[in-house]
């Protein structure tokens, strides 16, 4: 009999084709097509250490060359958690995975990064300073998804083999239709599209420094990614931290990786890298959120235009919610 933390992920890799194929099954919102591409991993392995932006404890990340068809899994005393919508937990100002007790917290800059640079098999083990710790909070770094894309370009990239030798294409979910979520005046609506579009909005009315802001642009290249979105680092209202702190949360927050923002002072840590950085963070996220669409070491994010007004990780669960 398998132990209880046996994980599946080397067997499915080992399907064959037609097997493999059969795990992507379209619906009447989306179809899944080929990329044209071979599914990758990394060339080697990745380690780095830093403190959690809400836990404030230091947890260490060791990234790891995967199966092909295994896709990216978050490991925990050698327990898996698939970065997968099916086991995202509704957290406040960050995204959480949990599975059978275990749980990794603030994912979103690791895995934007890994969307972006086309890693599609990866295993992520998170160890805290308590090794039997089983609620884990990935490194906040910088607060932007700089190092990680870093650290990937510097292990480099290399075509997946499943358990038999084998490499697989990889798939993209291609929207058909348009599908929106809303939730009061924030929403998250996309439309059809030969390639991937984000557009993406805020608006702090109170707070003039930051004021409402647009970024717009089509994700086609990771050189893109790497120069345009990676570098921008979260933020927030310096009125609203010690809000934030009472309620148990960004105990690990700093002018060091984040940047902080007054209502009537402006930006208390400047300059920011971008005039919209705040918003270019937003799509950051965005990214990172929907590439818990991903499944089997395929493409998470959605081919289409998605448009995001002041949403939040709620809500981007939500749309994935909606397309399946």
């Amino acid at each position: 009999m398998a132990p209880s933390h046996f994980s599946p992920l080397s067997a499915r890799a080992a399907l064959s084709s037609s097997a493999f194929h059969a795990l992507f099954k379209s619906s009447s919102r989306f179809s899944w097509k080929s990329t044209g591409k071979l599914q990758q991993t990394l060339a080697g392995s990745i380690e780095k250490t830093g403190v959690g932006l809400h836990s404030g404890k230091v947890s260490t990340v060791r990234m790891r060359p995967h199966l092909a068809g295994g896709g990216r899994c978050f490991e925990l005393q050698s327990r898996f958690v698939p970065a997968s919508i099916d086991h995202v937990e509704e957290s406040p100002l960050c995204t959480t995975l949990s599975k059978d007790g275990y749980r990794v917290r603030t994912v979103e800059h690791l895995l934007s990064a890994l969307e972006a640079t086309g890693v599609d098999n990866c295993r992520i083990e998170v160890v805290g300073l308590d090794a039997g710790d089983r609620d884990v909070e990935v490194p906040i770094l910088d607060g932007s998804a700089g190092e990680w894309v870093e650290a990937i370009e510097g292990v480099g990239l290399k075509v997946a083999k499943d358990a038999c030798g084998n490499s697989l294409e990889k798939m993209a979910p291609y929207l058909d239709e348009p599908v929106h979520v809303w939730r009061n005046d924030s929403f998250v609506v996309a439309f059809p599209s030969s390639q991937v579009h984000i557009s993406c909005g805020i608006n702090f009315p109170h707070v003039p420094s930051i004021g409402c802001q647009w970024f717009s642009a089509s994700i086609e290249y990771d050189s893109f990614y790497k120069r345009e979105i990676a570098p921008s680092r979260t933020f927030c209202v310096h009125e609203e931290v010690e809000k934030m702190r009472s309620s148990g949360l960004i105990k690990g927050g700093s002018l060091e990786n984040a940047l902080v923002c007054s209502v009537d002072k402006g930006w208390l840590n400047p300059p920011l890298r971008f005039n919209e950085e705040p918003c270019r963070h937003k799509a950051l996220d965005l990214i990172g959120d929907l590439s818990l669409f991903a499944r089997c070491g395929s493409q998470g994010l959605p081919v289409g235009h998605i448009v995001a007004y002041k949403s939040g990780h709620a809500l981007h669960a939500g749309f994935l919610r909606c397309l399946l």
